[in-house]
């Protein structure tokens, strides 16, 4: 045996050392100066070297030399070597036994060449006991840590045999003696225990070990010495690998037969979610994998999987903040109460919302179990866990059924209740698994009593047991393997993995005490209910928090409000259209085109209609119905705003364009404004709009979409969340399309600003409102540029958002309307102009001379022929003034220098002017003519001509220049 110092500290490194000795011929490479010590136990002394020091050539110091044990005494008898020293092959061992002592076994010994005995060591019995052979069972039982189990299952074992040693049809030949030790449920402890029971005499024929860590370490390794394992309390799946653990038996079912019972509450609660938090351990990771892989078959989400080593804190953490409601958690007793220390109820994962699932094998009083590094009271740990639930495998026979120990299940708790002393079962770990162990050893004794004819007929015997021996094993391995019998635990019965098979229980705390709810059986998938769980709340909770999705409505009362006002709007609007059409023979209204006023009327009776579908949603239609409201939207109110803003737009286009220029090509046109051509600018506008929203409804129509906001909780105590929701009318590249048709309309709205500021001083006969159109172009602009912006930011608020966009469009209609025609309404009402253009002009005679808008044009005609007339008498006057300073030169030269002064300012007598240079320019009134025939503003201009057709020089005097220029 290899004796390693240091590693005791360390399971894992220890169970790996284990591991590498039973396998030492596979091991190639150590380090340099690695030493290894032989020691031998019991009644054994080493021969040869103790200690080998690994070399640098890869050799071990004092390779000529073989260690080893030799049994150097017989307990109650005597041991003689021949020949006497080491031994060596051929050297013979003989036994014998003290006076009043029987030898029993073999009296000698050959050392072969393999250097093995070929005879176990044998043993002398006392003549004046029983002759029975004993055979002993190594036993590992926790008496403390994770799970103490053997408080109850060694009492539980030692009933057992007892019981089997007194019966005569059980083995009547021998005698089963229990070798037990304290593994701790540590796996590292357990390893040096299994160093001793393997190396300690007597021979163990089987090793029972408890704990699922221990119970892994002991089956891997006890293959190597030919061992069965048999354990009563090992639930780790893991186990269940035949391959790795090849003479594994349990009278403790594999944690995996909760998983279908777990599954099937789930699904009688109507669970689809779940959470897991489990400690990090094979047996707890192997269950829970296979818990995963059931719920997805079942269609049950894992939601959130937390693991932790010693401190739950974190995960605790991560449980609460995935919202988790329905908890399986897998870990042992002394874990499960550091969950209420400050973590449970510091993150409230307690009460009626929470269901805890834990593992059923827990002493019935854990939580009430005092523990110093726990803070919390009996009463906090007793309401945290209060309504939790528990699957554990059925460990006690239900039914009153005598089993093949002739004693009911009812008779197998008095007789342990009295081997405890009295001690209380709640405070006694493993008293529920008590009767797997008590079935244990009874599993055990049918098996090695199956086995003795087999092997007597092979010329064996049982006590022929040793490590090297397989073919005794494999006997006791077929009678385990076929074992089946009723047991104070229930039918006992091993799968072909070596578990036991059967029934699930399900218990809930109810008031701090544990109440049996109903039974499983996995293997008949038979739901027995009772139907007495209780709930903190109502009922089973939900497994999730319930998110009741609640659409937003528009108000009623703002959608009642507005569509009031749109209505009024609807009706003025046909109120001013059919004034309109009714006086469109008058001649103020036809001067202000009235079919494009029509057009304004109708365009804004559409935009107001669109108010009625902006404002129904899934209050009002059934979704499915909902994308034609869409449509309506879109479609009323772009043409409802290319009818009414087109219409003005064109007005004052055309007035920006005929009345602006001052060229003279304009001047011809401004008499000649064909209607047409006012609506062929609003046909334009209004295909432009047609065709976008065509295209735009062909390539991407609109369609709903569902906006999610933030979850609310109701002000009710409620266990549910609202999820508001709100509809939209949307498309897939919505932004796109917005982004053109903003766009476009934008700049419409920003070249009639302009045109509406370009033409504020222009006065015109043939659009006479174009003023009013332009303060109407002015109000509907601002509204709008302002209105498109916020009605996209304010899109997810229902309220604001259609309050915004409809208020916009009443105001700007009601604005357009009263703007462009209660104007004209007051003054066909208050001058009486009611009449048409023909009675007008049979009325007054001449409708020019009293149309205040026919004078004012003439006027400005005639000023600007006045114009021209003083801008050509100016350049003559100009002439005029060179011809005379060009002679008055000429006659200074010829007169003596004494006479210039005297005449310098005395024009030339003879000099007369052209004829023709005098004439009026054309179109010029005549002198003479009567000024009744001049323009009434010009009555008085004679002054500035003399009555006399010719015109002498003195009249071009400096003083009468003024006057030309008036």
């Amino acid at each position: 045996v290899v004796s390693l110092t240091g590693m005791r500290e360390h399971p894992s490194l220890l169970n790996y050392c284990l591991s590498l000795l039973l396998q030492i011929r596979s091991v190639q490479i150590l380090p340099v100066d690695y030493e290894i010590e032989y020691i031998c136990r019991g009644n054994r002394v080493i021969v040869g070297p103790k200690v080998r020091k690994c070399l640098p050539n890869g050799t071990w110091t004092d390779m000529t030399q073989h260690s080893r044990c030799l049994w150097t005494s017989l307990e109650n008898g005597r041991v003689m070597a021949k020949p006497p020293g080491p031994p060596v092959e051929g050297t013979v061992l003989h036994y014998s036994c003290n006076a009043g002592f029987i030898l029993e076994g073999r009296n000698i010994s050959h050392c072969t060449k393999l250097g093995k005995w070929d005879a176990p060591k044998p043993t002398c019995l006392c003549e004046c006991l029983n002759h029975n052979k004993k055979l002993y069972i190594g036993a590992l039982f926790p008496m403390s840590g994770g799970w103490p189990g053997g408080q109850a299952c060694m009492p539980s074992a030692q009933m057992a045999l007892d019981l089997v040693n007194n019966r005569s049809d059980i083995l009547p030949d021998y005698e089963l003696e229990l070798i037990h030790y304290d593994s701790m449920c540590d796996p590292g402890e357990a390893t040096k225990l299994l160093y001793d029971l393997l190396y300690t005499e007597p021979i163990k024929i089987v090793l029972m070990p408890g704990c699922s860590g221990v119970s892994t370490l002991v089956a891997e390794a006890a293959r190597m010495w030919n061992l069965i394992v048999l354990s009563y309390g090992s639930s780790s799946p893991a186990l269940s690998n035949r391959q790795r653990f090849p003479t594994f038996f349990r009278t403790h079912p594999s944690a995996t037969l909760h998983n279908p019972t777990r599954v099937q509450l789930f699904q009688k609660w109507k669970w689809t979610r779940i959470a897991t938090i489990q400690q990090t351990t094979e047996v707890f990771t192997s269950t829970l994998d296979d818990l995963e892989q059931r719920v997805k078959e079942a269609g049950i989400e894992i939601s959130v999987r937390q693991s932790f080593l010693t401190d739950p804190a974190v995960a605790v953490k991560n449980l609460k903040r995935q919202d988790a409601r329905i908890i399986v958690g897998l870990f042992y007793e002394t874990e499960a109460r550091k969950f209420c220390n400050d973590l449970v109820f510091k993150e409230k994962l307690y009460g009626k919302k929470y269901v805890w699932f834990l593992i059923g094998w827990y002493a019935d009083n854990w939580f009430k179990i005092k523990d110093p590094a726990i803070n919390c009271t009996v009463e906090n740990m007793t309401e945290a866990v209060e309504g939790h639930v528990t699957t554990e495998i059925v460990m006690l026979n239900p039914e009153t059924v005598r089993g093949v120990s002739n004693m009911t299940s009812q008779e197998f708790l008095a007789a342990l209740m009295s081997r405890l002393g009295g001690k209380n079962p709640e405070e006694t770990g493993g008293f529920q698994e008590a009767p797997l162990a008590y079935d244990a050893v009874w599993a055990l004794a049918l098996a090695l009593n199956k086995t003795v004819a087999p092997l007597k007929a092979k010329g064996r015997r049982l006590e022929d047991f040793n490590y090297n021996n397989h073919d005794i094993t494999s006997e006791i391995y077929r009678a385990l393997n076929t074992s089946s019998f009723e047991g104070v635990s229930g039918q006992v019965v091993f799968d072909a993995q070596g578990s036991r098979m059967a029934m699930t229980l399900i218990e809930q705390l109810q008031g701090g005490s544990y109440k049996k709810i109903g039974y499983y059986d996995s293997s008949q998938k038979n739901l027995s209910w009772f139907g007495n769980d209780v709930w903190i709340g109502a009922g089973p909770p939900a497994d999730r928090t319930v998110v009741i999705e609640e659409y937003r409505f528009l108000s009623q009362k703002l959608f009642a409000s507005v569509s009031v006002f749109a209505g009024l709007g609807i009706l003025l609007g046909i109120v001013c259209l059919t004034f309109n059409i009714y006086n469109g023979n008058v001649r103020y209204i036809q001067n202000s085109q009235p079919y494009l006023n029509n057009m304004t009327a109708v365009g804004c009776m559409m935009a107001l209609a669109a108010v009625f579908p902006l404002g129904i949603d899934g209050h009002h239609v059934h979704r499915s119905q909902f994308p034609v409201v869409c449509q309506f939207r879109l479609w009323l109110l772009g043409l409802g705003f290319s009818l009414a803003y087109g219409s003005m737009f064109t007005k004052i286009w055309w007035v920006h364009t005929l009345f602006t220029k001052k060229d003279e090509k304009k001047e011809k046109k401004k008499q000649h404004l064909e209607p047409w051509k006012l609506y062929a600018t609003v046909g334009v506008l209004l295909a432009i709009d047609f065709l976008s929203l065509m295209i735009w409804q062909i390539v991407d129509p609109l369609h709903i979409t569902v906006e999610k906001f933030t979850k609310e909780a109701p002000k009710e105590d409620l266990d549910v969340l609202i999820q508001p929701l709100l509809e939209h009318c949307n498309s897939e590249k919505m932004n796109t399309w917005l982004g053109v048709v903003y766009g476009y309309k934008g700049l419409l709205l920003l070249l009639g600003i302009f045109l509406a500021y370009e033409t504020k001083s222009v006065s015109t006969e043939k659009i006479n409102d174009h003023r009013a159109v332009g303060m109407a172009i002015y109000n509907v602009a601002v509204l709008c540029l302002i209105t498109a912006p916020v009605t996209m930011i304010l899109s997810s608020q229902q309220d604001a958002s259609f309050g915004f966009a409809s208020l916009a469009i009443v105001f700007s209609v009601y604005i357009t309307l009263v703007v462009l025609f209660v104007p004209k309404m007051r003054r066909l009402i208050t001058r009486g102009e009611w009449q048409s253009e023909q009675q007008d002009t049979l009325k007054t005679g001449s409708s020019t001379n009293n149309n205040d808008e026919e004078k004012s044009r003439q006027l400005e005609r005639e000023n600007r022929e006045l114009q021209k007339i003083i801008q050509e008498k100016e350049e003559r006057v100009s002439a005029l003034r060179n011809q005379l300073a060009e002679r008055q030169a000429l006659r200074n030269r010829r007169r003596p220098s004494t006479g210039q002064n005297q005449n310098h300012n005395a024009p030339p007598p003879s000099s007369q002017p052209d004829p023709k240079s005098l004439l009026l320019p054309p179109g010029y009134p005549n002198p003479t003519t009567d000024n009744h025939s001049l323009p009434p503003s010009f009555s008085n201009s004679s002054n500035l001509y003399p009555a006399d057709s010719k015109m002498s020089r003195n009249h071009c005097h400096n003083s009468q220049i003024p006057l030309l220029y008036k």
